[in-house]
């Protein structure tokens, strides 16, 4: 039938424990660890700055309707 280590079956197979013996080494890696916890941070304060910013523009506009509104009863117009 032929050369049995030229079989794709076991070819795919060996690769497949090659893969396989190579996983656990590459999870206990911690290379990347920083760059993605830095990420992770990164993404979190921009989130909470864009919500302070448009809740301070909305107190801001809203106080300032407030005080233009007041203004304009205490000058009677």
């Amino acid at each position: 039938m032929g050369d049995p280590t030229l079989d794709p079956t076991v070819v795919a197979a060996v690769v497949a424990r090659a893969v396989i013996a190579r996983l656990p080494a590459r999870w206990r890696d911690d290379r990347g660890e920083g760059v993605i916890s830095t990420a992770i941070a990164v993404l979190i304060v921009a989130f909470l700055g864009a919500a302070l910013y448009v809740i301070f523009t909305q107190i801001l506009t809203s106080s300032g309707s407030k005080a233009s509104t007041t203004v304009d009863n205490i000058g009677g117009g």
